[in-house]
């Protein structure tokens, strides 16, 4: 993790923020932007097409433009990292967070209860969603929907997509398959947030992910 690691936790950490109104309410979602974390974008070097996926899986739904930086990933920031979060929402609510400016913050990544995978910021951009500007730069955030009280909302068919995303991350990435490099939200320094939380089950779920990337890699054999 080289010399960024004096970043992780230290200078450019802050305490998660991801707050807005909805329905006369307020909501919080798992994330947030890291001190000094630009929320303009800058030009991208590398093409780009409105829609296009990281993730073959995936279905497409833009997040706002100011909970995310314009980078040129893996070029300018190797990525190193997946974050696992939970939204502490239902999708639809995720969804509509993640599409409005004055949120801040969003993951690359939201996986439904139903297995469903929507990719929502592209791979090679800096998403606004650790609390830390170290662990944005060099990580994919994955948001899965549900509540960290209630065991239940983990499905089997949330673990199974979940796992094949990460697994498909780690593949392109060269990302080692292990609680070092696949951390939960919570592990994030500087962060307030406790997600995944206690009901996910890590080990269960890096089975499932070396599973899947076996797989994977035997089919390209």
């Amino acid at each position: 993790m080289g010399e960024g690691s004096a970043a992780r936790g230290g200078k450019g950490a802050t305490p998660g923020r991801r707050a807005v109104v909805v329905g006369g309410g307020l909501a919080l979602l798992g994330g947030a932007i890291a001190l000094g974390e630009s929320l303009s974008g800058s030009p991208a070097r590398q093409p780009r097409t409105p829609g296009d996926l990281d993730y073959a899986g995936a279905r497409w739904v833009a997040a706002s433009e100011a909970n995310y930086r314009i980078a040129d990933r893996p070029a300018d920031y190797p990525v190193e990292l997946v974050v696992v979060h939970v939204t502490q929402a239902d999708y639809a609510t995720t969804v509509r967070l993640f599409e409005d400016p004055r949120h801040a913050a969003a993951s690359h990544y939201v996986v439904r209860q139903s297995g469903q995978v929507t990719q929502m910021i592209r791979e090679l951009d800096v998403a606004f969603h650790a609390g830390n500007r170290w662990y944005n730069e060099h990580s994919v955030g994955i948001e899965h929907e549900g509540f960290v009280t209630r065991p239940q909302d983990f499905t089997d068919a949330m673990y199974a997509a979940s796992a094949r995303l990460t697994a498909d991350v780690c593949h392109r990435y060269g990302i080692p398959v292990d609680r070092r490099h696949i951390v939960g939200h919570a592990e994030v320094p500087g962060t307030d947030h406790t997600d995944p939380g206690r009901h996910w089950d890590w080990p269960r779920y890096l089975e499932l992910v070396r599973a899947a990337r076996e797989a994977a890699c035997s089919r390209k054999v």
